[in-house]
């Protein structure tokens, strides 16, 4: 065996690892390490990484910051496993989420720590809305993700992941997201025509459960005043407004929740994904107090106490947004990223802007065409996916840390390969 087939070794995931694997498919090499928004691999290889561990890693790969605590804490013997016992770990970081995220945001809110994945967070948000509404019915959004476990994925939209008639689903109403009928149809105020209806066919509701932007269901952005009109529609008929920032949340949209640009405070919030800082498991739910009536242990999960996750989550916390400054950084880079998109957009026909901050994409119309812009991405030394029903929209979820000559070189592996595929193609259609 040569040292490059050595190397590139994939033989044992082939024939142990779960047909589950998703992004391997893409990108089917052996990585060995990663820094900031670089992964490298076997031999040395590097990629600039516009995936960023699907926004679990917002401040990048092996924050060095992050890295020498959690070092400390480890040679001091600190609590790797707590339960939801008290910890030392646990309690900075609730003074440090309670100092530097909700007071500066006028937010009072109850912390839950959930099982270590987003899922979790909304099987809990969705069983604590059914519980204090004594109702059962989640109004979920088209397009919408929250996850693949039995709850969470009745509201998930996607086809695939909800896996057809096999997997029995019941408690969700199904409503169309902001512009899912194309501008001029207010789908707010259809939901509210149905749910003021008694012979509509939609239960009352007890949670009315959305993303501000959509990830994995093609960088929808909400607008403001959909977003205050659900809130408002919610909160008449007696209903819980669950937003989940899983992936939306820790500063991706440019300010560290995403419903704080769009007016509203909803009553139940899930985050996951970056709130550990280090691509460690951790997952919570914010509760407004009055909502917050478990019982001792009525909603719980061996590893909730991941004090490793604590520890690095203080110290991003601490890093990052101790004052505006960070948000600012983000708002540079995004705006670079609007304007490259715009040159890619002029040449890709009928392709379309998606996204806000640094949650951004391009809809280049079919789900074929965005996987081999991707792949030709991969080939020069660019890690980017894509998302949407049809897989169309190439999602860029680059570090809000990546540096700028970085970001652009990704964004120059792009447009360069948008520009060869469309080439091809329009020469192909000519001949």
């Amino acid at each position: 065996m040569t040292f490059h087939s050595r190397i590139q070794d994939t033989a044992v995931f082939q024939r142990r690892e779960s047909e589950a694997r998703g992004y391997c498919r893409s990108f089917d090499i052996v990585f060995k390490s990663a820094s900031g928004s670089t992964m490298v691999r076997e031999d040395g290889r590097s990629y600039i990484d516009f995936l960023a561990g699907c926004a679990s890693l917002n401040y990048g790969h092996s924050d060095p910051d992050m890295k020498a605590a959690l070092i400390k804490h480890i040679e001091e013997d600190g609590l790797a496993q707590g339960l939801d016992l008290f910890t030392t770990s646990k309690r900075a970081f609730l003074r440090t989420f309670e100092r530097l995220i909700l007071e500066p945001r006028d937010l009072d809110y109850k912390i839950q720590f959930c099982g270590p994945t987003g899922t979790n967070a909304v099987e809990a948000a969705m069983k604590l809305a059914r519980k204090v509404t004594k109702r059962t019915n989640i109004i979920a959004f088209t397009n919408g993700y929250h996850g693949v476990s039995l709850g969470a994925l009745a509201a998930t939209g996607n086809k695939k992941n909800r896996m057809g008639p096999e997997q029995p689903r019941g408690g969700v109403s199904r409503a169309p997201f902001d512009g899912y009928y194309g501008e001029g149809i207010d789908t707010a105020m259809m939901l509210e025509k149905m749910l003021s209806d008694p012979s509509s066919g939609i239960d009352e509701p007890a949670a009315i459960l959305l993303e501000c932007v959509q990830g994995e269901g093609g960088l929808n952005a909400a607008s403001a005043e959909w977003v205050q009109k659900i809130a408002r529609i919610a909160k008449k008929h007696g209903a819980l407004l669950i937003v989940d920032e899983i992936q939306t949340g820790c500063g991706r949209t440019g300010t560290f929740f995403s419903f704080e640009a769009l007016g509203i405070v909803p009553d139940l919030v899930t985050l996951s994904k970056s709130i550990s800082g280090f691509g460690l498991p951790m997952a919570l739910l914010l509760i407004k107090p009055e909502f917050d009536i478990w019982k001792p242990a009525e909603h719980n999960g061996t590893f909730r106490g991941n004090n490793h996750a604590f520890v690095t989550a203080r110290v991003a916390i601490e890093k990052f947004w101790s004052d505006e400054s960070f948000m600012g950084d983000i708002a540079v880079r995004a705006a670079l990223v609007n304007t490259r998109l715009r040159d890619i957009q002029a040449i890709v026909p009928g392709s379309k802007l998606k996204g806000r901050g640094m949650m951004q994409g391009i809809d280049v119309g079919t789900g074929e065409l965005a996987e081999e812009i991707c792949q030709k991405c991969f080939a020069e030394g660019l890690i980017v996916e894509t998302s949407g029903a049809h897989h169309q929209v190439i999602k860029i979820l680059a570090a809000l840390t990546i540096p700028m000559e970085q970001l652009a070189k990704g964004l120059d592996i792009i447009e360069a390969a948008a520009r060869e595929v469309v080439t091809t193609e329009t020469e192909t259609v000519a001949a």
